[in-house]
């Protein structure tokens, strides 16, 4: 089956939605995936050896990393949405899917199956990504923004600028805490405050590109102090820092660079 746009609304773009879209290829038939704590929700595409069979999977956000070998993958395409923005076109709440990993066809039935029928036909990436904007456009003409995704948008903004507190952030926008933790839990997956944890674990990873001074990378990432950081490292990781630096630097997947953005993902007219 193939989607049309006849339906679509002529406006519809996926950057709104995505913020990340990244293509990875094996070099030896066996990909390494570390995934961090995050509250965001990843659509992966993946084709098998031989590109004639591959599954379309939706991973939630995650409280805790997770570390995944494949094989047997040949190459894979992975949006990342951005935090709040999910539900609009997977049609399930956020917190359904944290910490799982859930095949497309649970979440839609028989038009999942159809699409990834139709992502295994496509021919380049840049045909893929009309195929996924087509039946994306479809899935968002008939849903709506309710105002609790809006709240935790804007939290999110807050959080992820210069705002480290969770109670500051819903005094900022005029709610109780309590009400922020519901809003933001059913639209990004993950409480307000292991959002905020993220948003400092992937912030001191930055840091740790260019600096191993963890003193200074703690108190910079928003941290208390460096034991603040190893803490929350160990619980959420499972590593120290500078262990998990050293089995990134091992090196995991290779990424492509695939010619795509989350501007090139448009239904054609």
């Amino acid at each position: 089956m193939h989607h049309t746009t006849d339906t679509a609304t002529p406006s519809f773009s996926l950057s709104r939605y995505v913020e990340d879209v990244r293509e990875f290829e094996s070099a030896a038939g066996s990909t390494r995936h570390d995934w961090l704590p995050d509250g965001r929700t990843v659509l992966v595409f993946r084709t098998f050896e031989g590109g004639l069979t591959g599954d379309v999977c939706v991973a939630g956000p995650r409280t805790r990393a997770m570390f995944k070998n494949t094989t047997g993958v040949s190459r894979a395409l992975m949006l990342q949405f951005k935090p709040g923005w999910s539900a609009q076109l997977l049609g399930v709440s956020a917190s359904a899917l944290t910490d799982h990993i859930v095949p497309l066809e649970e979440l839609w039935g028989r038009p999942g199956d159809a699409l990834r029928l139709e992502l295994l036909a496509a021919r380049s990436p840049s045909e893929v990504a009309e195929r996924l904007s087509q039946a994306f456009a479809l899935r968002a003409h008939h849903t709506s923004d309710p105002a609790s995704a809006r709240l935790a948008r804007r939290a999110i903004r807050l959080l992820e600028g210069d705002e480290v507190r969770v109670e500051r952030v819903a005094e900022q926008l005029g709610v109780t805490a309590r009400h922020l933790r519901r809003a933001f839990t059913e639209s990004v997956g993950i409480g307000p405050k292991d959002f905020a944890r993220s948003v400092r674990l992937r912030r001191a990873m930055q840091l740790a590109a260019t600096s191993k001074e963890w003193g200074r990378i703690a108190l910079e990432a928003g941290y208390y102090d460096q034991a603040h950081l190893i803490g929350d490292f160990r619980e959420l990781v499972g590593f120290t820092p500078s262990a998990f630096v050293k089995r990134a630097e091992g090196g995991g997947v290779r990424c492509g660079p695939g010619g795509l953005e989350a501007s090139d993902f448009q239904p054609s007219a």
